[in-house]
């Protein structure tokens, strides 16, 4: 009697495992958390707390869990813990992936296992066109695009010439290539450097090839802690004034405060161009950035941005299933709609999944307290669509 008993009590528990697992929602976040890029990774992670904590921590009166997973920074990492969490049966949705090609070696797990897959932040060409899925989506962009809008801006300045700068990867050859595609002057030189764990924080060489080649100006791409270190030695160089600097994702809101940290008062001023920024006026965003401050003490990134949209994106999707994480059609006809309030405004996607919305030429300034953070100065691009949308074969 007692062994048939304990039997009953295991298939008991056993029938019950899916209802519990039914009242929760799993998302996976796969992010950088160690290494000197984890600046990054701890942003987005703060903005999907606050995301988290926005929403009540609940979905659709279900539990709110977020895996956080650290890729190190490393492909092999990401695609090991993306695996971890595609054996998961209960989590539906693997989101994160600040780097390019970390999100290649992984989303192939992901999709493999039926889950839908979230960038929010890497672009690189291939999910846009060739390797697009219908359940990849993004609530970033596409690599080319930010720099295309750079282009745009030096056409409309009437530069001539320019130097390319950026690491050799995935994201860095993208954008160098949008640059390309947009800017109607002359590449007077191009320069891809190492990148990865030891990437490499001396640019003395390349900027001496670049004051060389009488470029009026110089392009570059260096997220995290290479942006400053670049900034810095663009200043030691004497080029400031003399060979104007244009940037992506290299001047945001986390290289400011280190900039202003070390004086470097030459960025106030500067340009870079942007699909966001803290002070775009909609009510989602000017409450997700006062309440980051609020919480964190410092103006949130464009990848904290990107991650709080994750989360809700993710809620409208589920709440406009009834709740059914098992619906996959259902999901995804809700992510397609967007129906939520992004930190961006009002966006639709193209049918690759890649957001199609505005960009914007932002200016380094200081607001009322000293601090220094970006302003928009005007549209570039509006309700942009990316360039490889015509390779997706969906």
């Amino acid at each position: 009697m007692k062994k048939r008993l304990l039997m009953l009590a295991a298939a008991a528990a056993v029938a019950a495992s899916p209802a519990l697992a039914a009242d929760k929602v799993k998302i996976g976040f796969v992010t950088t958390l160690t290494t000197p890029a984890a600046i990054i990774g701890k942003d987005q992670k703060n903005a999907v707390d606050l995301a988290v904590e926005h929403i009540g921590g609940k979905i659709a009166g279900k539990d709110v869990e977020i895996i956080f997973m650290d890729d190190g920074f490393s492909p092999k990492v990401g695609r090991d813990k993306s695996e971890e969490l595609a054996r998961d049966p209960d989590v539906k949705f693997v989101a994160g992936y600040i780097w390019s090609h970390v999100l290649l070696a992984s989303k192939k797990v992901v999709l493999d296992a039926d889950k839908f897959l979230i960038s929010s932040n890497a672009g690189p060409s291939q999910i846009a066109g060739s390797e697009c899925h219908k359940n990849m989506f993004s609530t970033s962009w596409q690599n080319d695009q930010t720099p295309m809008a750079l282009g745009e801006v030096l056409n409309q300045r009437g530069v001539k010439s320019i130097y390319l700068m950026a690491p050799n990867y995935a994201a860095g050859k993208n954008m160098v290539e949008g640059v390309k595609r947009t800017f109607k002057g002359e590449i007077k030189g191009e320069d891809l450097t190492k990148w990865g764990k030891d990437a490499q924080l001396d640019f003395s060489a390349e900027l001496a090839k670049a004051k060389a080649s009488g470029a009026e100006g110089i392009f570059v791409f260096y997220p995290g802690k290479a942006g400053p270190a670049f900034i810095s030695q663009y200043q030691q160089a004497g080029l400031q004034g003399k060979m104007g600097l244009y940037t992506v994702f290299t001047v945001d809101s986390l290289s400011l405060p280190r900039l202003q940290k070390a004086n470097m008062e030459g960025v106030l001023g500067s340009f870079n161009t942007m699909y966001w920024s803290p002070d775009l006026d909609n009510a989602a965003n000017m409450k997700f950035v006062k309440d980051f401050k609020a919480k964190y003490g410092s103006y949130p990134s464009h990848y904290a941005a990107q991650a709080y949209d994750t989360i809700l994106l993710i809620k409208s999707a589920v709440e406009s299933a009834g709740g059914n994480l098992d619906d996959m059609d259902a999901l995804r006809k809700g992510l397609m709609a967007a129906n939520f309030d992004s930190t961006r405004g009002k966006y639709t996607y193209g049918p690759n999944h890649i957001p199609i919305q505005n960009f914007y030429l932002r200016e380094v300034v200081k607001d009322s307290s000293g601090a220094w953070t970006t302003k928009i100065v005007k549209t570039v691009f509006e309700k942009h669509q990316d360039s490889y949308v015509g390779e997706c074969k969906m």
